[in-house]
């Protein structure tokens, strides 16, 4: 028993996000961590509103320093009380941690307001899973969309945190969790976070670089496996997978593009703002709905590469 409680946390985490999802309605810690951002970033803003650079890093410490060490007492004391309590209390925490199934609970709302033509219930759906602005996407851009995040998120949403906790537990499964939680809230390269959340973007790409060019591997072997064009997913990523800002995201981007035949990426809005972003992919047809469901399958069938491996 004692060489499978290792893994025994990890699996109870799986499980559970299998038939749970995310728990909407109750106490999320990465809810909570995001509170902590948000009042670790007001506090920056107010008490160091002319070292904005400074005040981030000591940010992305305090965030990402706390949220291990919190949760490395919780562990600590649940496996010093007994052993079954500590892997059940981890496998818990573990579950906060992976978002597989609210993936593709989300994206399938996307796809299921575009199959009955709701245009705009899928405009708000998609922005609930997207960082960029939706007002202006019509069906084409909606779709695009939705594809992207399912790609990139299975790396940041899933294959990396599961990687974090197979090194550390749970306790380095939310180190990585804050960090990421804190690029997607402050990352941005505009005018309001470039300084601040300078250091959280620059800890992110650290933290993905190879979580995301491993998921972008598994994708391309799913795609052989499923019968998509596997040459292509694995032409497209050594082509396009650096054509983005993040040197991360285009990863699994890419390889999803060149499995489906379909161009992503392009042109977006931030905040108002039109940023000019190269296009990732070929256009050998257009992008069509059941796109979303192709890459959910896809997504999920990495997940399973990358647990095997």
């Amino acid at each position: 028993m004692k060489y499978i409680f290792p893994v025994l946390p990890l699996m109870i985490g799986f499980v559970l996000d299998t038939i749970l999802g995310d728990p909407y309605t109750m106490p999320h810690p990465v809810r909570l961590i995001g509170n902590m951002i948000s009042a670790c970033e007001k506090a920056v803003r107010k008490f160091m509103p002319q070292k904005l650079r400074l005040g981030g890093t000591l940010l992305a410490i305090a965030v990402s320093v706390s949220s291990f060490a919190a949760s490395l007492m919780i562990v600590l004391v649940a496996y010093r009380i007994s052993p079954y309590l500590g892997a059940a209390t981890e496998g818990i925490l573990c579950y906060y941690l992976i978002a597989a199934k609210c993936l593709k609970d989300e994206s399938m709302k996307v796809y299921r307001a575009i199959a009955q033509n709701d245009t705009e219930g899928a405009r708000k759906a998609v922005s609930m899973i997207v960082g960029r602005d939706t007002e202006r996407l019509d069906e084409k851009g909606i779709i695009k969309a939705a594809v992207e995040t399912v790609a990139e998120n299975t790396s940041d949403g899933v294959t990396a945190p599961v990687m974090f906790m197979a090194l550390g537990g749970a306790p380095l499964g939310f180190f990585y969790k804050a960090v990421n939680t804190m690029d997607s809230m402050i990352g941005y390269k505009n005018e309001k976070y470039a300084d601040i959340g300078r250091t959280a973007a620059k800890l992110d790409d650290v933290l993905n670089f190879i979580p995301s060019r491993l998921t972008a591997l598994a994708m391309t072997v799913a795609a052989f496996i499923l019968g998509y064009d596997g040459k292509g997913a694995y032409r497209i990523w050594k082509r396009d997978r650096l054509n983005h800002a993040s040197p991360n995201s285009a990863q699994t981007e890419s390889a999803c593009a060149g499995a489906l035949g379909v161009q992503l990426a392009g042109d977006a809005y931030y905040f108002g703002e039109l940023h000019k972003k190269p296009y990732i992919g070929d256009k050998q047809r257009e992008i069509e709905n059941i796109e979303i469901i192709t890459v959910v399958f896809a997504a999920l069938r990495s997940i399973m590469i990358g647990g095997l491996s």
